[in-house]
């Protein structure tokens, strides 16, 4: 009981401490130098998309260690972050960054359908659910700085 506590406490650190950069970089595409702005908006973007494909992981890994009859499914689905992250960082910036919300979004959707919450605890879907709020909050604050 102990390990499951505070694996999930660290869980829930690691994934917010995994905020940081682009609560940082949607920050400093308003508020830091012009020549800053320029590398925030890269590095938000490129962190968008290596943590996109991250969430693929995650199914991916669930679907080796547990057997269930949707696996199949779920390894193709598991897919599906990277090779929407993967060509959104050879997109323009902004497109890049809508093809990334969208990526962010609809992992969001699938994660808390049945079949992509099946053999998550109940409390990792309030984590993901916070996180891909706040990620998404992020995305649209670096986009409204690149309409402006």
């Amino acid at each position: 009981m102990i390990s499951m506590v505070s694996d999930r406490r660290l869980a829930w650190g690691l994934g917010l401490a995994g905020l940081l950069p682009f609560i940082g970089s949607s920050i400093a595409v308003w508020v830091a130098p012009t020549v800053w702005k320029v590398s925030s908006i890269y590095a938000f973007t490129y962190y968008g998309a290596v943590i996109l494909s991250f969430l693929g992981g995650i199914h991916w890994g669930s679907a080796l260690q547990v057997p269930r009859a949707n696996n199949a499914r779920r390894l193709i689905l598991a897919m599906v972050p990277s090779l929407i992250a993967w060509p959104a960082l050879l997109f323009s910036p902004v497109t890049g960054l809508w093809v990334l919300l969208a990526g962010f979004v609809l992992m969001g959707g699938y994660d808390i359908s049945r079949e992509g919450r099946e053999g998550f605890a109940p409390w990792y879907l309030k984590l993901r659910c916070v996180l891909t709020f706040v990620v998404a909050i992020c995305h649209l604050c670096v986009l409204w700085r690149l309409a402006a």
